[in-house]
């Protein structure tokens, strides 16, 4: 998709899922003939012209100023992620030249492992933009058993939550999970419109499954930054456990995440027995994998 494209179908998106008792309008007729807010409306809120905003849902965000960034925000009900979706659709379609953006990182340096390894107690992982799970520890690999792959490549948590119907069991709120994946994707597409590989991945999704399709057009986006994740482990059965992810300073496209479990809760003794188990089975085909698929 065109940036301009990509502008329009994210801001009718918005609106239509914006109802007027939201931004403080009367409901009006209960025959509305449009789902969620009028153009006129969301003009009026964002304190544009209708034709500006006409023009700013075909896609011309030609000279859009803070002020009017601001002014969507707040008629549309975009939380920061989205807010700062948009700023990079913008962005990206206001270049006349096509950037030389740095290319997501396929592998982790020897020192970052080195760290990776040094968790003991916690699974961690190294990811890319494109989710592509670069590197591991040795507790995080056996956390992620299932996404092995023989060949020793780094596996793909998007291609695993969509295509790998193992996947339905690991993550016990499989749909909340798949939704922050494509959510993330999206985000990752809005800051990087031509990474020639994450639209390939995209098309792959989109291409062999339904669910992903339908979720992708719904053009949510999110940050990923701290949360919990129910999870059903083959060997030591169901986990709950908190994650935190950070950005590299030292190479800005690769992401931290670290998992956690409170002490003393069930949890914490299902870590501690799968530590055991990848003491007593070594050699997981995913630790200190590098590459991607």
């Amino acid at each position: 998709m065109s940036d301009r494209d990509q502008i329009r179908d994210f801001l009718v998106s918005r609106r239509a899922r914006t109802t007027p008792e939201s931004v403080g309008l009367p409901a009006g007729a209960a025959n509305r003939r449009v789902q969620g807010l009028r153009r006129e409306e969301a003009a009026v809120l964002a304190g544009v012209s209708v034709d500006y905003y006409t023009r700013l849902e075909r896609g011309d965000a030609t000279g859009v100023s803070d002020a009017v960034l601001d002014g969507l925000s707040r008629a549309l009900v975009l939380d920061d992620a989205e807010r700062a979706h948009l700023e990079d659709l913008i962005r990206s379609a206001g270049r006349a030249i096509r950037p030389q953006r740095r290319p997501p990182s396929r592998r982790a340096t020897s020192s970052v492992q080195r760290v990776l390894d040094s968790i003991t107690t916690s699974p961690a992982f190294i990811s890319n933009s494109r989710l592509d799970l670069i590197a591991v520890n040795p507790l995080c690999a056996a956390l992620y058993s299932d996404l092995a792959e023989p060949t020793g490549a780094a596996m793909n948590l998007a291609r695993y939550t969509f295509l790998d119907s193992r996947a339905a069991t690991f993550y016990r709120d499989w749909d909340e999970i798949a939704e922050m994946t494509v959510a993330l994707l999206r985000s990752s597409a809005g800051q990087d419109p031509y990474d020639k590989d994450l639209s390939d991945l995209i098309g792959e999704l989109a291409t062999r499954s339904n669910t992903f399709r339908t979720m992708w057009a719904a053009h949510h986006v999110r940050r990923h930054t701290s949360g919990r994740k129910r999870l059903h482990h083959p060997v030591v059965g169901d986990l709950e456990l908190s994650f935190d992810s950070m950005a590299l300073a030292a190479d800005s496209t690769l992401d931290m995440t670290v998992y956690t479990a409170e002490s003393n809760s069930p949890s914490a003794d299902a870590l501690t027995l799968l530590t055991n188990w990848t003491t007593a089975t070594p050699a997981s085909n995913m630790s200190g994998t590098s590459g991607v698929r």
